[in-house]
């Protein structure tokens, strides 16, 4: 494979990439992540301890608490560059610079469409009306600070003629960085890469400024596209934590930043991020929004470092490069992890006995994994503490059971009423309130085994089609220090909801049975 392309910056220096986050404004307009001003103030101090060029903070023309954000960020974020975005509009701009107010190195950032399409149905603007208002406009920002980015709005569907058109005049207005969004991610690589290299070559005064590309995903193609841009001379990438964003999101500071590191000879192009701080940001993000990022997502996924295929174990035990080309460890995960289920072969289940202090003859390796094997049908994921209960003949089936549950959400609380056979088959019944079914079904749960779980994570979907279709339920929890995974599957979704909660309480107390023996055997 030929890894040895010209790129752009030279063999000696890599070009330098400015990271400019969005997360605070076009992140935080995707549906269901909007964040208060103090959560704001949280996730900039993450973003600076990334080692982020640029936070855009918000749009304080839209709302007053988007303005109090800027305003606190301001006072509290001192190293990176703060931007705030702006229409061209005067009113707009006058807003924009004041919640700038003390910021140690502002930026004004407005923006005016360029698309025919926009010019016609949006604005009902003549291009000599945008090119008027854009020029206009930037020598306003630029009499209130010196930094000053101009983005021509669905920049790569306008005319490119009056694209480089508006784009002079702005650089010539005092534009010191020029973006040209791909705002409907409509755009493709190889026309991204085209665009900015004849921007940089034809424009006046281009190479005197900073080209920045904002991409959104609508076609899963905005890290694809941001990438292409950088090849076409962009130094500037207006992206987002996880990707979020306006409808499909943004290209993702994770994805673009690791792309960058593992394949720097292909583009010779590096950024300022400390990437072991990019799970940290990650999962700063989705507690503060609520919103789970995918376990599959790229990077910073539950999965991104996950290994369950026999195959792929194999491989990863005899050398990691055959099955990983990012350390975990570099991105903030803690290691790579092997997880054990119904995919996984006799090498992983035998390397983690090994590694929890089991030394076993083929014979009782024989055992072991066939015991392992028939665990699986009943759970999707064999943790350490079940590989251990195995090996000590406590995998039972005679944990608590269901033996029926009604659950009702008149009024104003749910109420739940449940009955369990416990390990020695006598009955017990518990009723709860909740705020809502599920929350009552477990609040019962919890009173009947005497088990309690701080739930993390709850989702529940269809299995299968049609007649056979079924419900399953997953659940992420804490009991204690420890952090617990559990699935349900039933034809009714709140009874595949208790026999999840079920699951990991059964092993839960397995775990607490076999506990003396765990401190024996080390003592």
């Amino acid at each position: 494979m030929n890894d040895t392309k010209p790129a752009p910056g030279n063999a000696a220096t890599p070009a330098q990439v400015r990271i400019f986050d969005t997360t605070l404004r076009d992140g935080e307009q995707s549906p269901g992540c909007s964040m208060t001003p103090r959560q704001k103030v949280v996730m900039a101090r993450a973003l600076a301890g990334l080692g982020v060029d640029v936070i855009e903070t918000g749009f304080p023309a839209s709302s007053e608490s988007d303005r109090e954000a800027a305003r606190l960020i301001a006072r509290e974020v001192r190293t990176p560059v703060l931007a705030v975005l702006s229409r061209c509009l005067p009113a707009d701009i006058e807003a924009s610079a004041r919640a700038l107010d003390g910021a140690a190195r502002p930026r004004l950032h407005v923006f005016i469409s360029t698309s025919a399409l926009h010019r016609e149905h949006k604005l009902r603007m003549s291009k000599a009306q945008v090119l008027d208002t854009a020029a206009a406009c930037v020598a306003q920002a630029r009499g209130f600070v010196d930094d000053v980015e101009f983005s021509t709005e669905d920049g790569t569907r306008t005319e490119r003629e009056f694209l480089a058109e508006v784009v002079g005049a702005a650089i010539a207005a005092g534009a010191t960085t020029i973006n040209v969004p791909d705002t409907l991610g409509y755009t493709t690589p190889e026309e991204m890469r085209a665009l900015f290299a004849h921007l940089i070559a034809t424009v006046p005064g281009a190479r005197e400024v900073v080209f920045s590309a904002h991409c959104h995903d609508d076609l899963g193609m905005a890290v694809a596209n941001s990438l292409a841009a950088i090849e076409g001379g962009a130094r500037q990438v207006e992206c987002t934590i996880n990707g979020i964003g306006e409808r499909a999101g943004n290209c993702a500071m994770e994805e673009l930043v690791m792309a960058l590191k593992v394949r720097g000879a292909w583009y010779n192009a590096d950024t300022g991020i400390d990437t072991r701080q990019l799970v940290p940001a990650s999962k700063l993000l989705s507690r503060l929004v609520g919103m789970p990022v995918q376990r599959n997502k790229a990077v910073v996924g539950a999965n991104a470092f996950a290994h369950e295929s026999g195959i792929h174990q194999h491989g990863m035990l005899r050398h990691r490069g055959t099955y990983e080309i990012m350390n975990p460890e570099d991105v903030g995960w803690p290691a790579s992890k092997m997880v054990l289920g119904r995919h996984s072969g006799r090498a992983a289940v035998s390397h983690r006995l090994r590694a929890l202090g089991y030394t076993l003859g083929e014979g009782q390796l024989d055992q072991a994994f066939a015991g392992f094997k028939a665990l699986c049908e009943r759970q999707r994921v064999v943790e350490d503490r079940d590989l251990e209960a195995l090996m000590h003949g406590d995998i039972r089936g005679d944990g608590f059971r269901l033996a029926s549950m009604t659950v009702s959400d008149r009024g104003q609380r749910a109420s739940a009423e449940i009955e369990l056979s416990d390990p020695d088959g006598r009955s017990i019944g518990k009723r709860a309130l909740g705020d809502g079914p599920v929350d009552a079904l477990f609040s019962a749960l919890a009173a009947a085994t005497g088990v309690d779980l701080q739930l993390e994570s709850y989702q529940v979907h269809s299995v299968g089609i049609g007649a056979d279709a079924r419900g399953e339920a997953n659940l992420s929890v804490r009991c204690g220090d420890d952090a617990w995974e559990g699935t349900g599957t039933s034809t009714d979704v709140i009874e595949a909801s208790a026999l999840a909660w079920l699951d990991i309480a059964n092993r839960v107390l397995r775990a607490r049975q076999l506990q003396p023996q765990r401190q024996a055997a080390h003592a």
